[in-house]
């Protein structure tokens, strides 16, 4: 298990979607995001297997929750600086996003 301070770790923040492309070379189907976390932590990238549930044109402006502090991995054409979260379902991976729109790079906690 984990501690509280552990957890308390994992920087989480705000996000809005603000460009979508396929990642094509991706062995999963998965999309390239490209989010603005606000004035502290810019622009960053991701990507996402969430081409079951969601079209590229459903997402823009969408506000998501995403882990900023874990190393950049690269996923085929993307390079993935943000883990974006959500709940895996017999569906398909659902977002998590705040109930309202707030901030963009407001923390989590």
């Amino acid at each position: 298990m984990l501690t509280l301070e552990e957890f308390d770790k994992v920087d989480m923040r705000v996000g809005t979607i603000i460009k979508v492309k396929l990642n094509k070379r991706a062995r999963v189907p998965a999309y390239g995001l490209t989010i603005d976390l606000g004035e502290e932590l810019g622009i960053k990238t991701s990507s996402a297997q969430i081409t079951d549930l969601y079209k590229p044109e459903d997402l823009i402006d969408q506000q998501v929750i995403v882990v900023t502090n874990f190393a950049p991995i690269r996923i085929a054409d993307v390079k993935s600086e943000v883990r974006v979260l959500g709940a895996d379902t017999e569906k398909g991976c659902v977002l998590l996003k705040p109930q309202q729109k707030i901030q963009n790079g407001s923390k989590i906690f």
